[in-house]
């Protein structure tokens, strides 16, 4: 057992990578044929099983890091069992292990969901829904810049294929819009990150986070500029105003659980924003500039995101309004860069993700029970199921619109309690009352639409909208209703135990500002205690490898601090190396006075 638990600790943040990504794979070997023939493939439950057995795994995985991360240790995973930054890290601390959880928190319900009906109505469905689990949950734990940009085009190659899923001219539409965005991102991706490394020659963010504050100037400026572009890409992703105009009709013509599955997305992008540009660039000029356009972005996209729900036609654009109002409003938290207002955004995302699947999934409710009208806000004749409709619509509006004692409520009351310490106290309480009150007021003009005005429906056997209502279903789809429910009930324990996990989110927000801690735990350190690593970069450094030669290098006594024991008695460590590196330890006056590696002689 303890060999088991000491494996555990050793290997635990790559598990939530492999997990998926191995379901992904078996999934894809079991076969999928053409959708039409999927509901009666003798594979099908095994592809049930299959999935739900691993996303059951995934989550109680999760758990476990919860659990982990909640001592407040950060445990850190060498991949090559190569140390930062010369090796790619991943890094379980209480954000990464918050965020993962959450993302199967949201996952687990809707799969089951899912997997009754929905699944069978496209090829490869669960295969791409574990395929965007990978992506999501290493965007999550990866401590690499580029490592988080390759976690970013799984995520979304998995998302284009889930938007098409049972395929429709909207949908192709609309997903050749989505993967032009994204596209666009990425490329402005790879040149954000090119400027970084050009500048910082490392990508890992423990490193950038050290350097960036003592570079010359000009390569400062550079490399914050770098900076800045990721965080237009981070908005992107985020929906953030004015390069989140997408979102709405997007997200509407997705199938319901995707459409429920996507509220996490939009999170990817505000947890890269918080990662990336509120703590790896975290020097005085950087935390002025996303001071100084983040607050009014937040605002702007919080007030800009309910004006449109007020206006929408349909519910499911109505839902992408209300998502884009409650990224401003977390954006709005983040931009006040104090530790409690950061804690007050942590507890706002996962209410507003979990209430936008809720509704999401109640949308897909409303379509099934009101025929030729589907989601459309216009009058239509009574639901056959008016009554449990109207009480779960109730409380998703009292939920979304922050009203006492849900948890939108104490997460608004949270953002409020922290702006004391703002400059701009009065538009943030001013912004966030006045949504909240156009939340309302959005919210009654649904409610008004879709039960209050609904007309009587057709009571003439010999008329033909009787025989048209009489076809409609008399029940939610299967697992619907169910799902909407546990939802609802995750939120309300939310709210019963907001104590501790505004003190989890209080401690998640103190560690994440603590840089000196994170940069601690991932980067490595010489003898002398100084960190290893390259300050700043040199074009000319060539390290010696297996094939290139033996060459007099004078960075040898680093090698036993950056790789494991094995890896250091293995193959690719020459006898010729190997001496050097004794050599040098032995020999006091080699030691430098910091830690930076220094060229080879030719």
């Amino acid at each position: 057992m303890s060999d088991f638990i000491t494996f555990w600790h050793m290997h635990a943040p790559i598990l939530s990578i492999l997990i998926p990504a191995f379901t992904a794979f078996s999934l894809v070997l079991l076969g999928n044929p053409g959708s039409g023939a999927l509901e009666h493939d003798p594979r099908q439950p095994w592809r049930r099983g299959i999935s739900f057995i691993s996303i059951l795994l995934g989550l109680a995985t999760a758990i476990s890091y919860f659990m982990m991360a909640s001592t407040g240790q950060i445990t850190v995973y060498q991949l090559g069992e190569w140390s930062a930054p010369f090796g790619i890290v991943l890094v379980l601390d209480r954000l990464s292990a918050f965020m993962v959880l959450l993302t199967y928190v949201l996952a687990t319900p809707v799969l089951w969901f899912a997997s009754k009906e929905w699944d069978a109505r496209g090829r490869y469905f669960h295969v791409m829904y574990h395929f965007l689990l990978m992506g999501v949950c290493g965007a999550f734990l990866t401590g690499d810049l580029f490592n988080l940009f390759v976690f970013f085009e799984v995520l979304l190659l998995a998302s284009y294929v889930l938007l098409l899923h049972t395929q429709g001219k909207a949908r192709f539409q609309l997903g050749i819009h989505y993967v032009t965005i994204n596209l666009l991102a990425s490329a402005l991706f790879l040149i954000g990150l090119g400027m970084i490394y050009g500048n910082v020659g490392s990508l890992n963010m423990a490193d950038v986070a050290r350097l960036v504050p003592i570079l010359e100037p000009e390569q400062h400026k550079l490399a914050i500029a770098g900076g800045l572009l990721l965080f237009v890409v981070f908005g992107i992703k985020a929906a953030m105003l004015p390069v989140g105009f997408w979102l709405p009709k997007t997200y509407a013509v997705a199938t319901t659980p995707v459409a429920a599955l996507f509220t996490i997305m939009t999170k990817v992008g505000i947890y890269a924003i918080l990662r990336v540009n509120g703590t790896v660039f975290d020097d005085d000029f950087s935390q002025a500039m996303l001071q100084k356009w983040l607050l009014p972005i937040g605002l702007v996209t919080s007030l800009y995101g309910v004006i449109g729900a007020i206006g929408a036609d349909r519910l499911r654009r109505f839902i992408g309004f209300m998502i884009l109002s409650s990224v401003g409003t977390i954006l709005i938290a983040i931009a006040m860069s104090n530790t409690q207002a950061w804690a007050a955004a942590l507890y706002y995302l996962v209410h507003s993700t979990l209430i936008a699947a809720a509704f999401y999934l109640f949308s897909g409710w409303i379509t099934s029970q009101r025929g030729e009208f589907k989601d459309h806000l216009k009058i239509a004749p009574q639901m056959k199921q008016e009554k449990i409709t109207s009480i779960t619509f109730l409380v998703i509006a009292l939920m979304l619109a922050g009203l006492p004692p849900f948890s939108g409520f104490w997460g608004k009351v949270f953002i409020l309690q922290s702006s004391a310490q703002s400059a701009y106290q009065g538009w943030i309480i001013a912004i966030i009352l006045i949504v909240s009150l156009l939340s309302i007021i959005a919210l009654t003009r649904v409610g008004f639409v879709l039960f209050w005005r609904a007309s009587r429906p057709e009571d003439n056997p010999k008329e033909p909208a009787y025989a048209v209502y009489q076809a409609l279903p008399d029940r939610a789809p299967a697992r619907n209703n169910q799902t909407i429910y546990v939802l609802l009930a995750g939120l309300i324990l939310y709210v019963v135990f907001a104590a501790p996990i505004q003190q989890y989110t209080l401690a998640t927000a103190e560690q994440i500002r603590d840089r000196s801690l994170y940069i601690n735990q991932v980067l490595k350190k010489d003898r002398e205690g100084n960190v290893i690593s390259v300050a700043s970069y040199d074009p000319t450094y060539l390290p010696e490898t297996k094939y290139g030669g033996e060459a007099l290098d004078s960075n040898a006594h680093y090698i036993p601090y950056i790789i494991s024991e094995n890896s250091l008695k293995g193959e690719h460590i020459s006898p010729y190396k190997q001496r050097q590196i004794q050599q040098q330890l032995n020999n006091e006056s080699v030691a430098p006075t910091d830690a930076q590696l220094k060229p080879m002689e030719p």
